[in-house]
């Protein structure tokens, strides 16, 4: 009967038999397969990932049209509300200076929201100095 694994004594004869220059090459082979197949998973999450995400910023993007829709029949809606009480053109000009006021705040809210904004990784620049110093110097 044969075995089809090397025994004990065949696997250290074959170890002994290998030079140390071929296990550090089969480890360095080793090593490059492993990332390799590390990337190559990396790129199939990744493509599954940005996948469900174009699905549901395509539904985010649905959901803001319909919302805009609602919000622009709901200003007729009020525009002819108030056509029962004034002229149409009068309740027309009510509710176009509303948004017009509405969008002036957000207008002014947003902009002065961007200037507080660094553009500048900061935190990272800091680190990647702190790393530039360290190999410089490891040892202090």
């Amino acid at each position: 009967m044969t075995v089809p694994y090397p025994t004990g004594h065949d696997r250290a004869e074959e170890v002994s038999a290998t030079s140390v220059g071929e296990l550090i090459g089969n480890i360095s082979d080793d090593l490059s397969q492993l990332f390799r197949q590390e990337v190559e998973l990396a790129k199939a999450e990744l493509k599954q990932e940005a996948a469900k995400a174009g699905k549901a910023a395509g539904m985010l993007g649905g959901a803001g049209f319909a919302g805009y829709l609602a919000v622009v029949l709901l200003s007729l809606a009020v525009v002819f509300g108030l056509g029962n009480v004034m002229d149409l053109g009068w309740a027309a000009l009510i509710v176009a200076v509303l948004w017009g006021a509405a969008g002036a705040v957000l207008y002014v809210t947003g902009r002065k929201q961007l200037k507080t904004v660094d553009p500048m990784p900061r935190r990272t620049v800091d680190t990647i100095k702190e790393d530039a110093q360290w190999l410089k110097n490891p040892t202090g």
